[in-house]
């Protein structure tokens, strides 16, 4: 068994993620792990004592993790090359809301230490693949982490489609779009179109059609085995595809775009119990939505109340 190796991807732009980026490298260094760093990458960084490799799909290949500084969009970059070569994600987040990162940049250190000592679980990210075809012939295939977005091409007219749901046509709509998503894009582009959030335990998929003209466009929860198709009417302009914001597809007239499971999930790398997702994921949301939560006076450990006195008989939590 070789030296244990971990791929360190950042945004080059931030002056913070390139400090990080030091942080990092050096104390995965002096803990005996290979730190890699993609080519294109390396002369921002300035990281001593790291391997450089191609910005392709063996940039991850063999590696234990890959270490992100950067915001969700930085995140799903390093997805494109940890997803095939099946290797876990962690990320620090210096973007905005950073609903899949891991940690705060205050909590970098730690979260080395706490990787070298392999105190981390993976959990599996359901992805989508996508398929574009027009008149039964095959435009394109890709994929995304968070969801396919149907859109119009052109600001200052709607985009005509239909939506299908397992072979059955559901509703023809005139719409700026439809958003097709992983419970994992439900806190992305489909809730800012009113889609509803989905915790990521949960397997869906999700189609939100984007300010629709129609009587019935709301947004659905369908089963994971489900296909979902949306097809641009043929008397109507084309549109454009966009997958995670980051692969575009041009859309003709009479294009079909499917959406389905992905064959290979984004595994993600975490700091705690797997069994925790769901109360993790509501302590997100309320953290970077700075939701309010005052007052509450639910459930603590050993049965004490909210306010931490405790429960007296016959009380309900």
């Amino acid at each position: 068994m070789g030296p244990r190796t971990m791929l360190l991807m950042a945004h080059t732009e931030r002056p913070t993620a390139l400090r990080m980026a030091l942080l990092a490298a050096d104390r995965l260094s002096a803990a005996g792990i290979v730190v890699r760093v993609l080519e294109t990458e390396a002369p921002e960084l300035g990281c001593p004592d790291v391997r450089e490799v191609p910005a392709g799909p063996g940039a991850a290949a063999g590696a234990e993790l890959v270490i992100v500084l950067g915001g969700d969009g930085s995140l799903l970059r390093a997805a494109e090359l940890s997803r095939p070569a099946g290797v876990p994600l962690i990320g620090v987040n210096l973007g905005h809301v950073g609903f899949l990162a891991e940690a705060e940049p205050d909590g970098l250190a730690d979260v080395i230490d706490r990787l070298v000592a392999r105190k981390y679980v993976v959990e599996e990210r359901m992805t989508i693949d996508v398929t574009v075809r027009r008149n039964g012939d095959l435009l394109s295939t890709t994929w995304a982490l968070n969801e396919a977005t149907v859109e119009k091409a052109a600001r200052e007219r709607m985009i005509e489609v239909i939506c299908e749901i397992d072979g059955r046509p559901l509703s023809r709509l005139g719409c700026d779009g439809v958003v097709c998503s992983t419970p994992t894009g439900s806190t992305a582009y489909a809730f800012s179109a009113g889609g509803p959030v989905v915790w990521p335990e949960v397997e869906a998929l999700l189609m939100v059609p984007i300010s629709a003209h129609a009587l019935f466009a709301p947004p659905l929860v369908v089963s994971p085995s489900a296909v979902l198709a949306v097809e641009v009417i043929s008397a109507a302009p084309g549109g454009v595809l966009w997958c995670d914001g980051r692969r575009k597809v041009d859309l003709p007239t009479g294009a079909r775009v499917e959406v389905r499971r992905g064959a290979l999930p984004v595994r993600l790398a975490r700091l705690d119990d797997p069994g925790s997702n769901g109360a993790r994921f509501t302590d997100r949301l309320v953290a970077k939505f700075g939701l309010p939560v005052a007052g509450w006076r639910g459930r603590r450990p050993g049965g004490s109340r909210g306010d931490g006195s405790p429960r007296k008989e016959g009380e309900h939590a």
